[in-house]
């Protein structure tokens, strides 16, 4: 889709179109409140009515009526008369006794609320506005590394079918938090090794995801801070996904000529990122609002143009810089994965 194609999806031209976005908080919001009070989990396999599922969560029956009708209208509750029931998504990702709850993600969307708010202030300061060290906290970095997964779960196969890794013997998950594209590749390609590399609280993750499929035995780990020291090994491939947008451009700079080195000649550099395409710096509108995200978590980050990211490889000694055409509907980002060759 060119600019103008995509500045008409999501313009906002009239006041009936203002409205429209501003009060679009107001579904987020009554999912949250329904996690709030366990709503999915309480209804679990069963069919429940009103009354009887205020008493079973201690909350008023006509709260809860409104929030289930908007629910069902919204296709997480089904309705049947005057009884509900679990979405299929409601029953599995967002119950906490079923097996597939993603919790770690659903929690790290619900902190999302509070920490939007803080927007303003930290476009006056630039920064987040939170300084504690929370980042670095491993119990933090655990959390975050399950809710990564999570979010990857789904996308990250589909993204090792389409990438042709024939030939290639080794690749490095650079960044790659719980490992879960290192092992998807793992799966889909029976001839490759393969390394993540990340903190520690994040490889902990990593093995306790690993142990539990037979192609995790193919899988190593190195536990290692990749900004401040250099990356050992030699590697046919290096994965490096959704990490550049934490990093100040220099500091990608760098991380490229670390990444040359490391990798063996003629080895590929795959990124995949929330990239923009357009001249103008605009589009996709998801990867801008994602920067918004950098600037309240990260001292520096923000998400950057697929010209500039060329131009930085070419300076660190890459070659063969192209975008890699994905199937529609099997991307993490509209056209996010940049490939580049490092040079005999």
């Amino acid at each position: 889709m060119g600019d103008a194609g995509q500045a008409a999806d999501s313009s906002i031209r009239t006041f009936e179109d203002f409205r429209a976005v501003v009060a679009a908080y107001r579904l987020p919001r009554i999912i949250f409140t329904s996690l709030d009070i366990d709503l999915f989990t309480a209804i679990g396999a069963g069919t429940w009515t009103i009354p009887a599922l205020a008493k079973k969560l201690h909350v008023s029956v006509r709260g809860l009526d409104i929030l289930c009708r908007n629910l069902a209208a919204a296709g997480l509750l089904i309705k049947a008369g005057p009884r509900y029931r679990n979405g299929p998504l409601a029953r599995k990702e967002l119950n906490k006794k079923s097996p597939a709850y993603r919790w770690a993600y659903v929690d790290l969307l619900r902190g999302h609320w509070n920490d939007w708010s803080q927007l303003t202030k930290s476009v006056k300061r630039g920064r987040p506005v939170d300084d504690n060290d929370a980042p670095d906290d491993p119990a933090y970095r655990r959390r975050f590394s399950w809710a990564m997964h999570h979010r990857s779960l789904d996308v990250a196969p589909k993204i090792a079918g389409r990438i042709n890794l024939r030939g290639a013997g080794t690749l490095l998950d650079l960044g790659g938090g719980p490992g879960t594209y290192a092992l998807a590749f793992l799966k889909r390609n029976p001839a490759l090794r393969a390394t993540v590399c990340d903190r520690a609280p994040a490889i902990a993750v990593a093995k306790e995801i690993a142990a539990n499929v037979p192609h995790g035995r193919r899988l190593s780990y190195l536990p290692l801070d990749f900004v401040a020291k250099p990356i050992p090994g030699r590697y046919d491939v290096i994965w490096f996904s959704n990490v550049l947008h934490i990093y100040s451009p220099e500091e990608n700079q760098r991380l490229f000529r670390k990444m040359a080195r490391a990798l063996a000649p003629g080895g590929r550099l795959l990124i995949q990122d929330a990239f923009l395409h357009d001249a103008n710096g605009l589009y996709p509108g998801e990867a801008s609002l994602f920067a918004v995200t950098m600037l309240l978590f990260t001292d520096a980050g923000n998400t950057y143009s697929i010209r500039d990211t060329a131009t930085w490889l070419k300076r660190a000694g890459f070659s063969r810089i192209r975008t890699l055409t994905m199937k529609k509907g099997t991307e993490d980002w509209d056209g996010g994965i940049l490939e580049a060759t490092k040079l005999p």
